[in-house]
Protein backbone atom coordinates (compact mmCIF):
# COMPACT_ATOMS: atom_id res chain seq x y z
CA UNK A 1 0.00 0.00 0.00
CA UNK A 2 2.71 2.60 1.15
CA UNK A 3 5.38 1.28 -1.93
CA UNK A 4 3.91 4.01 -4.05
CA UNK A 5 5.14 6.30 -1.75
CA UNK A 6 8.69 5.03 0.17
CA UNK A 7 9.94 3.54 -3.78
CA UNK A 8 10.80 7.24 -5.21
CA UNK A 9 12.15 8.40 -2.01
CA UNK A 10 14.82 5.60 -1.73
CA UNK A 11 15.86 5.65 -5.39
CA UNK A 12 18.47 8.59 -5.71
CA UNK A 13 20.44 7.15 -2.38
CA UNK A 14 20.05 3.48 -3.91
CA UNK A 15 21.03 5.41 -7.39
CA UNK A 16 24.00 7.34 -5.31
CA UNK A 17 25.56 3.43 -4.51
CA UNK A 18 24.87 2.34 -7.61
CA UNK A 19 27.12 4.67 -9.46
CA UNK A 20 29.98 4.03 -7.32
CA UNK A 21 29.37 -0.01 -7.30
CA UNK A 22 29.37 0.21 -10.96
CA UNK A 23 32.62 1.37 -11.19
CA UNK A 24 33.99 -1.01 -9.44
CA UNK A 25 32.35 -3.50 -11.94
CA UNK A 26 29.97 -5.31 -9.30
CA UNK A 27 27.33 -7.14 -11.14
CA UNK A 28 23.74 -6.49 -9.69
CA UNK A 29 23.08 -10.41 -9.62
CA UNK A 30 26.46 -10.34 -7.10
CA UNK A 31 25.18 -7.71 -4.94
CA UNK A 32 21.59 -9.78 -5.03
CA UNK A 33 23.00 -13.35 -3.82
CA UNK A 34 25.32 -11.13 -0.91
CA UNK A 35 22.53 -9.92 -0.35
CA UNK A 36 20.83 -12.53 0.82
CA UNK A 37 23.84 -14.37 2.49
CA UNK A 38 23.82 -11.32 4.76
CA UNK A 39 19.87 -11.64 5.60
CA UNK A 40 19.61 -15.57 5.89
CA UNK A 41 22.06 -14.96 8.78
CA UNK A 42 18.88 -13.62 10.77
CA UNK A 43 17.60 -17.21 10.84
CA UNK A 44 20.18 -18.74 13.03
CA UNK A 45 20.52 -15.37 15.10
CA UNK A 46 17.15 -14.92 16.10
CA UNK A 47 16.76 -18.78 16.73
CA UNK A 48 19.20 -18.01 20.01
CA UNK A 49 17.63 -14.37 20.36
CA UNK A 50 20.31 -12.36 19.23
CA UNK A 51 17.42 -9.66 18.08
CA UNK A 52 20.11 -6.45 17.62
CA UNK A 53 22.20 -8.22 15.17
CA UNK A 54 19.33 -9.76 13.22
CA UNK A 55 17.68 -6.58 12.85
CA UNK A 56 21.11 -5.15 11.41
CA UNK A 57 21.57 -8.59 8.90
CA UNK A 58 17.48 -7.58 7.87
CA UNK A 59 18.01 -4.09 7.22
CA UNK A 60 21.20 -4.99 5.20
CA UNK A 61 19.55 -7.19 3.22
CA UNK A 62 16.68 -4.82 2.37
CA UNK A 63 19.14 -2.45 1.38
CA UNK A 64 20.41 -4.77 -0.93
CA UNK A 65 17.32 -5.66 -2.22
CA UNK A 66 16.72 -2.26 -3.31
CA UNK A 67 20.23 -1.58 -4.83
CA UNK A 68 20.79 -4.37 -6.67
CA UNK A 69 17.76 -3.25 -9.15
CA UNK A 70 19.39 0.59 -9.15
CA UNK A 71 22.46 -1.32 -10.10
CA UNK A 72 20.69 -3.29 -12.79
CA UNK A 73 19.44 0.30 -14.27
CA UNK A 74 22.49 2.25 -14.04
CA UNK A 75 24.94 -0.71 -15.75
CA UNK A 76 21.64 -1.60 -18.03
CA UNK A 77 22.21 -5.16 -16.97
CA UNK A 78 18.64 -5.56 -16.39
CA UNK A 79 17.01 -8.95 -17.23
CA UNK A 80 14.73 -11.34 -16.39
CA UNK A 81 17.55 -14.14 -14.51
CA UNK A 82 18.25 -11.11 -12.47
CA UNK A 83 14.23 -10.32 -11.90
CA UNK A 84 13.65 -13.89 -10.98
CA UNK A 85 16.57 -14.47 -8.20
CA UNK A 86 15.79 -11.32 -6.70
CA UNK A 87 12.18 -12.70 -5.98
CA UNK A 88 12.52 -16.13 -5.47
CA UNK A 89 14.93 -14.80 -2.76
CA UNK A 90 13.13 -12.93 -0.96
CA UNK A 91 10.52 -14.93 -0.29
CA UNK A 92 12.94 -17.18 1.09
CA UNK A 93 14.36 -14.53 3.37
CA UNK A 94 10.36 -13.52 4.39
CA UNK A 95 9.98 -17.22 5.57
CA UNK A 96 13.48 -17.73 7.19
CA UNK A 97 12.62 -14.27 9.46
CA UNK A 98 9.36 -15.53 10.68
CA UNK A 99 11.14 -19.28 11.59
CA UNK A 100 13.61 -18.15 13.09
CA UNK A 101 10.90 -16.28 15.86
CA UNK A 102 9.51 -19.99 16.05
CA UNK A 103 12.51 -21.24 16.75
CA UNK A 104 13.72 -18.78 19.36
CA UNK A 105 10.40 -19.65 21.19
CA UNK A 106 8.47 -22.00 19.53
CA UNK A 107 5.71 -22.64 22.44
CA UNK A 108 4.95 -18.90 22.50
CA UNK A 109 5.59 -18.10 19.00
CA UNK A 110 5.18 -21.32 16.40
CA UNK A 111 1.07 -20.93 16.00
CA UNK A 112 1.73 -17.30 15.10
CA UNK A 113 4.46 -18.14 13.18
CA UNK A 114 2.57 -20.79 10.85
CA UNK A 115 -0.27 -18.65 10.63
CA UNK A 116 1.72 -15.72 9.04
CA UNK A 117 3.55 -18.14 6.53
CA UNK A 118 0.06 -19.75 5.84
CA UNK A 119 -0.91 -15.94 4.52
CA UNK A 120 2.10 -15.61 3.15
CA UNK A 121 1.76 -18.46 0.70
CA UNK A 122 -1.80 -16.57 -0.44
CA UNK A 123 0.13 -12.89 -1.02
CA UNK A 124 3.08 -14.65 -2.58
CA UNK A 125 1.08 -16.90 -4.95
CA UNK A 126 -0.89 -14.36 -5.93
CA UNK A 127 1.32 -11.59 -6.84
CA UNK A 128 3.21 -14.15 -9.06
CA UNK A 129 0.56 -15.83 -10.22
CA UNK A 130 -1.19 -12.74 -11.64
CA UNK A 131 2.49 -11.24 -13.01
CA UNK A 132 2.63 -14.55 -15.43
CA UNK A 133 -0.83 -13.79 -16.38
CA UNK A 134 0.29 -10.17 -17.24
CA UNK A 135 3.17 -10.45 -18.87
CA UNK A 136 1.52 -13.13 -21.37
CA UNK A 137 -1.32 -10.39 -21.60
CA UNK A 138 1.25 -7.31 -22.38
CA UNK A 139 -0.15 -5.91 -19.29
CA UNK A 140 1.56 -2.54 -18.85
CA UNK A 141 2.91 -1.48 -14.64
CA UNK A 142 1.51 2.13 -14.36
CA UNK A 143 3.16 2.70 -10.83
CA UNK A 144 5.73 0.62 -10.35
CA UNK A 145 7.79 0.99 -13.99
CA UNK A 146 10.72 0.04 -12.05
CA UNK A 147 9.61 -3.77 -11.28
CA UNK A 148 10.53 -6.72 -13.15
CA UNK A 149 6.66 -7.68 -13.56
CA UNK A 150 3.63 -6.50 -13.26
CA UNK A 151 3.68 -5.25 -9.79
CA UNK A 152 -0.64 -6.31 -8.23
CA UNK A 153 -1.43 -3.84 -5.33
CA UNK A 154 -2.17 -4.53 -1.77
CA UNK A 155 -2.54 -3.65 1.47
CA UNK A 156 0.68 -5.38 3.00
CA UNK A 157 3.19 -4.46 0.23
CA UNK A 158 7.04 -4.68 0.46
CA UNK A 159 7.32 -1.14 2.71
CA UNK A 160 4.61 -3.07 5.18
CA UNK A 161 6.57 -5.84 5.12
CA UNK A 162 9.98 -4.22 6.28
CA UNK A 163 8.32 -2.16 9.06
CA UNK A 164 6.90 -5.48 10.62
CA UNK A 165 10.03 -7.49 10.39
CA UNK A 166 11.88 -4.45 12.10
CA UNK A 167 9.03 -4.02 15.12
CA UNK A 168 9.44 -7.82 15.04
CA UNK A 169 13.23 -7.16 16.08
CA UNK A 170 12.45 -3.91 18.38
CA UNK A 171 9.58 -5.76 20.29
CA UNK A 172 10.21 -9.50 20.01
CA UNK A 173 8.13 -10.36 23.04
CA UNK A 174 4.99 -9.43 21.17
CA UNK A 175 5.72 -11.26 17.71
CA UNK A 176 3.06 -13.38 18.07
CA UNK A 177 0.68 -10.20 18.39
CA UNK A 178 2.39 -8.83 15.56
CA UNK A 179 2.25 -11.58 13.38
CA UNK A 180 -1.61 -12.66 13.97
CA UNK A 181 -2.32 -8.72 12.73
CA UNK A 182 0.16 -8.64 10.11
CA UNK A 183 -1.43 -12.22 9.08
CA UNK A 184 -4.82 -10.63 9.14
CA UNK A 185 -3.85 -7.64 6.66
CA UNK A 186 -2.14 -10.36 4.22
CA UNK A 187 -5.05 -12.45 4.00
CA UNK A 188 -6.81 -8.87 2.97
CA UNK A 189 -4.36 -8.25 0.74
CA UNK A 190 -5.06 -11.94 -0.94
CA UNK A 191 -8.31 -11.35 -1.09
CA UNK A 192 -8.21 -8.56 -2.88
CA UNK A 193 -5.07 -9.60 -5.36
CA UNK A 194 -7.48 -12.87 -5.98
CA UNK A 195 -10.60 -10.93 -6.79
CA UNK A 196 -8.85 -7.89 -8.49
CA UNK A 197 -6.62 -10.13 -10.83
CA UNK A 198 -9.42 -12.57 -11.38
CA UNK A 199 -11.49 -9.90 -12.58
CA UNK A 200 -8.63 -8.08 -14.41
CA UNK A 201 -7.56 -11.32 -16.56
CA UNK A 202 -11.61 -11.58 -17.52
CA UNK A 203 -11.87 -8.66 -19.05
CA UNK A 204 -8.78 -8.56 -21.04
CA UNK A 205 -9.71 -11.95 -22.11
CA UNK A 206 -13.09 -10.97 -23.52
CA UNK A 207 -11.99 -7.27 -24.79
CA UNK A 208 -12.94 -7.17 -28.57
CA UNK A 209 -9.00 -6.12 -29.19
CA UNK A 210 -7.84 -9.74 -27.95
CA UNK A 211 -10.49 -11.60 -30.03
CA UNK A 212 -9.16 -9.67 -33.59
CA UNK A 213 -6.05 -12.35 -35.24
Amino acid sequence: MLDRWTMPLTQKPLQRLAVVLERWNVRPDQVTLVAFLVGILALPLLAIGAYGWALLVIVLNRIGDGLDGALARQSGRTSDAGGFLDIALDFVFYAAVVLGFALADSERNGLAASVLLFSFIGTGTSFLAFAIMATRHHLQRPNFQRKAFYYLHGLTEGTETVAVLIAFCVWPQHFASLAWLFAAACLVTTTTRVWGGYWTLKSVKTSPENNNP
